[in-house]
């Protein structure tokens, strides 16, 4: 039976294999403990029947008024586990959480504009491409599609209405 848990201290010690995927981004233990103290609801892991890591998902609440959300700081699965839905559980978990505990309006996420099987299946899970951000990957300067997925509580889906021009990291709200 596998299952999806609070992502804890000691799974930083369990989870590089899930990390080696060139496109996944990678960050430093103080990065993922302030997560995991900060927003600890939304830092989830799914691991199989022994206990093996099969994927985890960071994310955090933040905005304002009605750009209040959910925010998928990183979601990936190990390549074994790929595939299988893993990924979908993880999101769906994170929505979750987002629209009961936060009262968000949407889920944002940032996705390199090369990784087409990411985009694919935001967008098979119902995200849309709000706007491109130019040079959002530091060391590469790549851009990233800054994708969203209204909630509920975002009856009009005014928060995914894509904007036509593509804006500089500078000019994010946050």
């Amino acid at each position: 039976m596998t299952t999806i848990r609070a992502f804890q201290a000691n799974d930083l010690f369990k989870f590089n294999h899930i990390n080696l995927d060139p496109l996944t981004e990678t960050y430093h233990n103080p990065f993922n403990t302030q997560y995991m103290a900060q927003w600890p609801s939304m830092c989830a892991t799914f691991e199989d029947p022994s206990g093996r890591l099969m994927g985890y998902v960071l994310g955090k609440a933040e905005g304002y008024r009605d750009l209040w959300h959910g925010h998928v700081t990183a979601v990936t699965v190990s390549p074994e586990y790929r595939r299988l839905g893993v990924a979908k559980r993880l999101m769906d978990y994170l929505e979750d959480v987002s629209e009961a505990q936060y009262n968000g309006f949407f889920v944002d996420l940032f996705v390199r504009i090369s990784n087409a099987l990411a985009i694919q299946m935001y967008t098979n899970l119902g995200y849309v491409v709000f706007r491109r951000v130019l040079g959002y990957y530091s060391g590469e300067g790549e851009d990233a599609f800054d994708m969203r997925k209204a909630l509920k509580r975002d009856e009009g889906k005014k928060s995914v209405v894509p904007l036509k021009k593509p804006i500089t990291p500078d000019e994010l709200e946050w």
